[in-house]
């Protein structure tokens, strides 16, 4: 069975890794420092794990999150951490007022390297909802304004949230390419 280095400081997303991934392989964690650059998506996830890579001096798995509003043509992205710290929900929320279109796409983009030196693999995934005032509780990121089919990724419990998400959907692609390719 494979073992994962998952970087990450972030519990909640070390707790839907692992309850996603389930027993097809093992995730450890490790928290690295890794200076985030500016670019494109996949830029920033490939960069991000070369340099947990070179930092860990084996396997990393890295990831990264975007949300992008489709007003702003994409924007804030990969971006979105700085924007919710800067703005908070409402803020966040406010960007939309003067558009009639409030639908946003969730992101989620894991790299895996087995080591410094090795191109990193991307494996995404996205789900499509509108951005709302928010609603539950406010313990993940953004989750209480993205709101997918009636609710919010707040309002539903873990398990539900588990099975749609832009993590889930990147972390199957995973899960398949770890199968397919273990020796």
């Amino acid at each position: 069975m494979k073992t994962l280095n998952f970087i990450t400081g972030n519990k909640n997303k070390l707790s839907e890794v692992r309850a996603i991934l389930g027993d097809a392989v093992v995730v450890d964690n490790k928290s690295v420092d890794v200076p985030e650059i500016q670019g494109t998506i996949e830029e920033i996830a490939k960069e991000k794990c070369r340099r947990a890579a070179d930092a860990v001096g084996g396997p990393v798995l890295t990831e990264d999150t975007a949300l992008e509003f489709h007003a702003y043509k994409g924007l804030p992205g990969p971006y979105i951490k700085s924007f919710l710290e800067a703005l908070g929900h409402e803020g966040l929320n406010k960007m939309l007022d003067s558009f009639d279109d409030r639908s946003a796409e969730a992101v989620c983009t894991f790299a895996f390297s087995n080591g410094p030196g090795e191109e990193p693999l991307i494996f995404q995934g996205r789900t499509l909802g509108k951005i709302v005032p928010a609603r539950g509780p406010p313990n993940f990121g953004w989750d209480p304004i993205f709101e997918y089919e009636g609710k919010t990724y707040a309002e539903m419990d873990k398990e539900e949230k588990n099975k749609i998400s832009h993590r889930y959907k990147a972390l199957m692609k995973l899960k398949a390419w770890l199968i397919e390719n273990e020796a």
